[in-house]
């Protein structure tokens, strides 16, 4: 492999001069490596996945986790948007934990999977004051 791409492996973090498990973990992590990563309740509960994430346009940050719960085998699932800074990453876990119960979770703002809603400003009020995490 020449050097150019190496380096350019190695930014991705693919590839390096040692191997991964003695390497320290990174801050940044590919999109479609976080859809699909596991939810866990504090218990330490499997309680749904990240389906996929939502991101500011202008600041480029994360806004959101639709997080699939319910149903069977896809079938009759519902997407929570969960705000991101709900979400703590535990890497032993290789999944995010999140302060909420199942019950707290079924009863949170969701849309059948389908819909795919848009998370337009009274979607977003209505979400973050459920969790009681309002904008200032």
């Amino acid at each position: 492999m020449d050097d150019v791409n190496r380096e350019g492996d190695m930014l991705a973090g693919v590839d390096g001069p040692e191997p991964a498990a003695n390497r320290p973990p990174r801050a940044l992590i590919e999109s479609d490596r976080v859809e699909g990563t596991a939810v866990y309740d504090m218990a330490g509960e499997r309680i749904g996945t990240v389906k996929r994430f939502l991101v500011d346009k202008r600041t480029g940050m994360a806004q959101y986790a639709e997080m699939a719960f319910g149903g069977f085998l896809g079938i009759g699932s519902h997407v929570y948007p969960l705000p991101w800074e709900m979400l703590d990453y535990e890497a032993d876990k290789g999944g995010y934990v999140v302060d909420l119960t199942e019950d707290q979770l079924r009863d949170a703002p969701h849309h059948p999977d389908e819909d795919r809603r848009l998370v337009d400003d009274t979607y977003d009020v209505e979400i973050r004051q459920y969790f009681g995490l309002m904008r200032m």
